[in-house]
């Protein structure tokens, strides 16, 4: 089991990922969230499906939701009951994504 983060550990993973993501991820409700724009719907789907096949390949699945060309998404590790290393890590692969 990934041990949770504390919330020191939380505000400098956070500082740490912003640092080369440019300040996009931030900490709502408990979850390291971030919103992604796209120029249109398939660009959107499009990210999502590459998302989709990291998140299967690390065995840890984001929460989203898609309107268009809008993708929300919520990283938290449940088994842990909050934030832990698996979030970042994939929140830093999602960034990869983009470049």
């Amino acid at each position: 089991m990934t041990t949770r983060y504390t919330d020191a550990e939380t505000a400098g993973a956070l500082e740490e990922l912003n640092t080369i993501a440019g300040e996009a991820w931030k900490i709502h409700d408990g979850r390291l969230s971030r919103t992604f724009v796209f120029r249109d719907f398939t660009e959107a789907f499009g990210f999502m499906a590459r998302v989709a096949l990291l998140a299967e390949k690390a065995n840890h699945h984001p929460e989203w939701c898609n309107v268009y060309r809008k993708v929300e998404i919520h990283l938290t590790t449940h088994e842990a009951g909050g934030l832990t290393r698996r979030d970042f890590e994939l929140a830093r692969a999602i960034k990869g994504l983009l470049e």
